[in-house]
């Protein structure tokens, strides 16, 4: 009987913060989920980060001793350059934030903190570093040396979004992404930004159809301290944690005229107010947008403003359906295989001929998201030892479908 494969070790979480009790916290409620060490100031963080392989940070900005919590990301993204960092602190300031997000943190939250929320956000900058780790899907000498990780398919629609990807990436020019939901929209944003001349600032990505339009204005300028109710501290927006590198806005036709006439005068004049402020605050910001709708049809229709629309759509990029590039079937389920076999100790290395004919020919409605979860279902769901991906392992609904076409 083969051995099944070994679950991939978890990956090592160091928390730094000078708080006893709260140091303590964090790794009782981490220590399941990741290997947590823990430093209560940044010379002993240092000694940690010089003998531990890092893949997690969860840093406070404030630290007692020379190394402030910036200046101990700088140093420890040295050692360990794929390192994902979220920082928190009890006393938000405009330019710390900035300032953390320019030197690598992902995620900036503040005091007190929601463990849940934590564990959401540190999950997440998990999967981002097991996607860094990820060998590139697509043979180097297709990729043009752009840094196009995470994106698998070498279909002539795909060959397309690479050529755009490779002239845009050279420039500062806003991009438009157009493309049904799944199909992949903000890895090829970011895509553009780590082959852009901004790839040491932020990638900061904001869903626009995630939080209404009050929360929305907040979220992107940010807001001064007693804005509105609850506003108990001065916090930056997500154009000023992007300063120097890309705001990716998705699903920018759910915006707001009111919200829509404020991301004009920004893209004219690259400058803001915060709200409840009357300060300008400048930004040098890279701006890329993603709709899965019809901009040039709501222009006509009154519901987006055709200003705006023509300052997003100066380069667009068009990302094919699955349905459109189902060459590219066989190249995905072998990368998914790979990732979810080994994220659930099992050994599934192919597919039997009649699933991947089902696969091939089901139209795909959710795109690249909904054969990801497919494969993920279906490995999960295959005994410990199988080796083959059967077609029992497949949604019954999917297979009835595709056995009708």
């Amino acid at each position: 009987m083969a051995k099944a494969p070994e679950k991939p070790a978890p990956l090592t979480l160091l928390i730094v913060d000078d708080q006893a009790g709260h140091r303590r916290a964090l790794e009782a409620h981490f220590s399941k989920y990741y290997h947590v060490l823990t430093a209560e100031h940044g010379r002993r963080a240092l000694e940690i980060a010089s003998q531990h392989p890092i893949h997690l940070l969860i840093i406070d900005l404030i630290l007692p001793g020379t190394i402030n919590g910036v200046e101990l990301l700088q140093q420890i993204r040295e050692m360990h350059p794929n390192a994902m960092a979220i920082m928190i602190t009890a006393h938000p300031t405009v330019r710390t934030a900035v300032q953390a997000m320019k030197d690598g943190a992902i995620d900036y939250l503040e005091k007190p903190i929601d463990l849940d929320e934590l564990k959401a956000r540190v999950d997440k900058a998990a999967e981002q570093y097991r996607q860094r780790e990820e060998i590139t899907q697509l043979d180097p000498s297709t990729s043009g040396g752009l840094d196009l990780r995470g994106i698998v398919g070498n279909s002539a629609a795909m060959q397309k979004v690479y050529e755009m990807i490779q002239k845009v990436a050279a420039s500062n020019a806003t991009v438009l992404i157009r493309g049904e939901s799944g199909t992949g929209k903000e890895l090829v944003a970011k895509a553009i930004h780590r082959s852009s001349n901004r790839a040491k600032g932020p990638f900061i990505a904001v869903s626009c159809a995630a939080l209404p339009e009050t929360l929305l204005e907040s979220e992107l300028f940010g807001h001064e301290k007693n804005a509105f109710t609850g506003a108990t501290t001065q916090k930056p927006g997500r154009f000023e944690l992007a300063h120097k590198g890309t705001l990716f806005l998705d699903e920018i036709a759910e915006i707001t005229p009111a919200i829509q006439v404020k991301l004009l005068r920004v893209l004219q004049e690259q400058e803001f107010e915060r709200l409840g402020g009357t300060k300008s605050i400048k930004v040098d910001v890279r701006l890329i947008a993603a709709t899965n709708k019809d901009l040039q049809k709501m222009v006509e229709e009154k519901s987006f403003r055709a200003d705006l629309y023509y300052r997003l759509h100066v380069i667009e990029i068009y990302l094919p359906p699955l349905r459109e590039r189902r060459e590219d079937i066989p190249l995905l389920v072998e990368h998914f295989l790979k990732r979810y076999s080994g994220e659930n100790g099992k050994q599934v290395k192919s597919v039997a001929p009649e699933a991947m004919d089902l696969l091939m020919r089901y139209e795909w409605p959710g795109n690249v998201r909904e054969l990801e979860n497919v494969i993920e279902r279906a490995v999960v769901l295959a005994e410990r030892n199988a080796e083959m991906l059967t077609p029992d392992l497949l949604p019954q609904s999917m297979t009835a479908t595709a056995q009708n076409i």
